[in-house]
């Protein structure tokens, strides 16, 4: 800790978002990066304390800390070795993670401004690669081999970890590239997808062998494939989106956000589609349902594709503004969260209860809601959802459905077949994603070690 005091000097400055007016116009990556003198000076605000809640807090475990220290004298390359050794994806993380560890740095509970550990994690990452820190191994194999079903955050952690250890890594996606949600799901404004090529090409000079296009089915053909391998690993994440079957969900113009987002994401990356194929929110007034990231992405694409209105709603209550005392530390801090899509212009509204999708000639129109309320349920559990306003309709020419995803069911496999990620856990965080598969890594190389 080689500046005891700059927690007490030196205030939190995050690099913040490029102006509204120039980001809406492209899908660049929206967030921008301070200059070194200034990355550093964050840096020398970790208080290296005694227990390290950051360090608690991370599902990777990151040593928070020790990088920040390096990265407060200058030492980029063994900030990065540090923080290699608990993540392997930092380029990932640095972007798109909540950073728990903010929300449980000491700063963050006594003054309200946590270390800026995410971005200092991106600097660290993006300077490893600048500098050539980012080395490619060529680790000694040891004639077993393991397939890896699925090539999302989770699956892409398993392998890197697996074929470290010497193992022969194949891993079978049914895309057509690498990266799972982290192509497909996040905006190119949050994250870049050269990001993901750029660590795809790192795993594949190591030796990991990716096989695209290839969709492995649950049941025979994961059967098939555990004889084929020492060891299989499915990190096939949540492929199903919850719903709404509502009256009029079969009008055209009502879609899964994950369908806008998806094709945005194969657009930018030289897919071409139909007229009729293509999901655009060009001129139109859209109206996204679902509060969470995922209609927050929503919110972003229909800006940059030049829609007329946007508007978001929400079945649960708002949060509170700043602190919740429902939910106090060490649980996540329920609170309202206004993202870089929001600032660039949303109606939200929450407590409204989507009734009936309204169309004309089979095209959505509006969307028939309700505003209403919760009260408690004196038998306990879920309160109970109550009327509190006439139904109202919403204009909308394009709805787009971000109300999570359905974990998914798996039958009996074989011993030597392993689950992790959303696969096994249901749709969480992709610093969670990248733990489980780290600790499946784990779990693979104890059983083929019995």
């Amino acid at each position: 800790m080689g500046n005891p005091k700059a927690f007490l000097t030196v205030p939190r400055k995050e690099a913040g978002y490029r102006p509204v007016h120039d980001r809406i116009h492209d899908f660049g990556e929206v967030e921008q990066t301070l200059n070194t003198k200034d990355r550093q000076e964050q840096a020398s605000r970790c208080m290296d304390c005694g227990v390290p809640f950051c360090h608690w807090a991370c599902p990777l475990g990151n040593k928070d800390p020790e990088w920040n220290d390096a990265l407060y004298h200058g030492e980029w390359e063994t900030a990065y070795k540090l923080l290699k050794k608990t993540n392997p994806f930092p380029e990932f993380t640095g972007r798109i993670c909540p950073a728990l560890c903010e929300k449980a740095c000491v700063l963050y509970h006594t003054t309200g401004e946590a270390v800026t550990n995410r971005e200092n994690e991106a600097a660290i990452a993006e300077r490893a690669f600048l500098e050539g820190y980012v080395t490619i191994e060529n680790p000694q194999r040891n004639g077993k081999k393991v397939a890896v079903i699925g090539a999302g955050p989770a699956g892409l952690a398993a392998a890197n970890d697996l074929n470290l250890m010497g193992y022969t890594v194949t891993v079978f996606e049914k895309n057509e590239a690498a990266g799972g949600l982290l192509r497909y799901g996040i905006p190119n404004f949050k994250l870049n997808k050269q990001i993901i090529d750029r660590r795809i090409s790192v795993m594949e000079q190591e030796g990991v062998e990716f096989r695209y296009n290839s969709e492995i089915s649950e049941e025979s053909g994961i059967s098939g494939i555990s004889r084929d391998y020492d060891a299989v690993v499915i990190s096939t994440g949540t492929p199903t989106a919850r719903d709404l079957k509502a009256p009029g969900r079969e009008l055209k113009g009502v879609h899964l956000a994950l369908e806008l987002l998806s094709q945005q994401n194969r657009v930018l990356a030289g897919m071409s589609f139909s007229d009729e194929e293509r999901i655009t929110t060009k001129g139109k007034n859209v109206l996204v349902i679902g509060g969470g990231d995922t209609g927050s992405d929503c919110i972003g694409t229909a800006h940059r594709q030049g829609c007329k209105s946007v508007t978001q709603i929400e079945i649960m209550p708002k949060p509170p503004v700043g602190h919740n005392p429902n939910t106090p530390w060490p649980n996540w801090p329920v609170i309202l969260k206004t993202t870089s899509s929001h600032e660039e212009g949303c109606t939200r509204r929450w407590n409204i209860n989507t009734l009936e999708f309204l169309g004309e000639n089979g095209k959505v129109t509006g969307v028939k809601v309700q505003p209403i309320d919760w009260k408690p349920n004196p038998e306990g559990g879920r309160p109970i959802m109550v009327e509190a306003g006439e139904p109202e309709i919403i204009k909308a020419e394009l709805v787009l459905l971000a109300m999570g995803f359905l974990k998914p069911e798996h039958p009996e496999y074989p011993d030597n077949v392993f689950v992790c990620g959303d696969a096994a856990n249901g749709a969480s965080l992709v610093v969670r994603a990248i733990a489980s598969g780290k600790q499946t890594a784990q779990k693979v190389d104890a059983f083929l070690k019995r």
